[in-house]
C-alpha cells in the first residue's frame, strides 16, 4: 500500500511544478510587492483540505491527533523556518518541486533541509528538538477551546477565503499576448498553458483529501507531511533499515521529485541550472534552517501550515503566523534591503579622458 504514496506523490509534484504553486512566493508577496493573490491560492487549499478533513472524520473514515501546544518551539520554529525558505529560495515542497526541475541550489537545500531535520529528530539535536517541544501549553484545537463545531470554523473560513478569492478574482486582468499555442487539447492545458493560482489551489486541496485514506491504509495516520518524511528518507539512505524508515510519507516525497521532473521534462522546463558561489551558500544555510525550524515547529508549510490549519489546531495557525513573520524579516533583509541600497548607492564615475600626449 505504501506504493499508494509514491503515485500521489508523482500527481502532487506534477501539479506543483506546472502550477508554480510557491507558498515562499505566496509569503514574500505580502511583503514585497503588497500582493495577497498568492497567499489566497494558498487558504484556498486551506479551506478545500478542511472541508474533506472533517468531511472523512464525521465518516469514521480517518482519525484526527490532537496534542498540547509547544509554544516556544512552535513559535521560534516557525520564526527560522518562514527567514529559511528566503535563503533557500523555496519551502519544502517547493524545493522538492524545483530540484526536479534541474535547480541546482534547490539540490542543495533539499540536501541540508532533510538532513538537519534527521539530526534534530534522531541525531545528535534530537535532545534539544525534544526539549523545546516538550515546554506544552494545555491548548489543543480551536473548536475544543470554545466547545463548538468545527463546521461552525469550517464555514466561517470558506466564507472569508471565498470573498477573497472574489475580491482578485473581479480585480481588472491584464491582457498580455503570447506565442501561439504548440499544442491541442488535454495536452495543451497539462503541458503549456498557465494555470490559475486558485484552480491549482484546488486540486492541491484536493490531493490533501485523498492523502489521508491513502496514508491510513498504509497504517500511517496522517496526511500531507514532508519534514518527518525526508527525515525518514535520510535515515533510510544511511542506515538501510527499511521496516523503520520505508513508509508511505517517504515514497511520497520520492514521489514528488519523479512528478515534478515528469512535468518540467514533458513541458520543456527541465534544465540543469547551477547557481553562483553566493546563491549556492545562502541556498545550504537555508535548507539547514528549513530543517531546524520545521523540526521545532512540528512540521512545515504542508504540516503545519496546511495540514494542520485545515483542523484548527493551535499549532497550525500559530507557526502560519510566524512563518510569515519570518519570510517577512528574510525579505527585509535579502530583498527590500538589497533594492534600497541599489538606489541609494551612488552612480559610477565615467572613466577620465587619457591626458593629450
Amino acid at each position: 500500500m505504501i506504493l499508494t504514496g509514491l503515485a500521489l506523490g508523482a500527481v502532487l509534484g506534477f501539479v506543483l511544478q506546472r502550477g508554480r504553486f510557491c507558498v515562499t512566493g505566496a509569503f514574500r508577496d505580502v511583503f514585497v510587492t503588497k500582493n495577497t493573490k498568492w497567499l489566497t491560492a494558498f487558504l484556498i487549499v486551506i479551506a478545500v483540505h478542511s472541508v474533506g478533513f472533517f468531511a472523512l472524520s464525521s465518516l469514521g473514515l480517518i482519525s484526527a491527533r490532537t496534542s498540547e501546544l509547544p509554544l516556544l518551539g512552535v513559535i521560534l520554529g516557525g520564526f527560522i523556518f518562514g527567514f529559511a525558505i528566503v535563503m533557500a529560495g523555496g519551502c519544502a515542497t517547493g524545493t522538492y518541486y524545483r530540484a526536479g526541475e534541474g535547480l541546482v541550489g534547490s539540490w542543495l537545500a533539499l540536501i541540508t533541509y532533510a538532513g538537519f531535520a534527521a539530526i534534530m529528530k534522531t541525531g545528535v539535536l534530537k535532545p534539544f528538538n525534544e526539549g523545546v517541544r516538550d515546554q506544552t501549553v494545555p491548548l489543543t484545537d480551536i473548536q475544543s477551546t470554545f466547545g463548538i463545531s468545527p463546521w461552525i470554523l469550517v464555514a466561517l473560513l470558506v466564507l472569508a477565503v471565498g470573498a477573497a478569492a472574489r475580491y482578485h478574482l473581479n480585480k481588472p486582468k491584464r491582457v498580455v499576448a503570447g506565442l501561439p499555442p504548440r499544442r491541442s487539447g488535454l495536452s495543451h492545458v497539462l503541458l503549456e498553458k498557465t494555470w490559475h493560482p486558485f484552480a491549482t489551489a484546488i486540486v492541491v486541496g484536493l490531493i490533501a483529501i485523498v492523502a489521508w485514506p491513502l496514508s491510513a491504509a498504509a497504517g500511517r495516520n496522517a496526511g500531507l507531511g514532508i519534514t518527518t518524511p525526508s527525515s525518514n528518507l535520510v535515515n533510510l539512505l544511511v542506515s538501510g533499515d527499511t521496516t523503520e524508515y520505508l513508509d508511505w510519507g517517504v515514497m511520497l516525497v520520492v514521489g514528488i521529485l519523479v512528478g515534478s521532473y515528469i512535468a518540467a521534462k514533458a513541458s520543456g522546463e527541465f534544465r540543469v541550472r547551477v547557481p553562483s558561489a553566493q546563491i549556492a551558500v545562502r541556498s545550504i544555510t537555508g535548507g539547514a534552517l528549513m530543517g531546524v525550524g520545521a523540526a521545532l515547529a512540528g512540521g512545515c508549510t504542508i504540516g503545519n501550515a496546511m495540514v494542520e490549519t485545515a483542523q484548527f489546531s493551535y499549532q497550525g495557525w500559530l507557526s502560519f503566523a510566524f512563518m510569515l513573520l519570518g519570510t517577512g524579516a528574510a525579505a527585509k533583509v535579502f530583498i527590500i534591503g538589497h533594492k534600497r541600497a541599489e538606489e541609494s548607492a551612488p552612480a559610477p564615475r565615467a572613466p577620465r579622458p587619457p591626458p593629450p600626449r
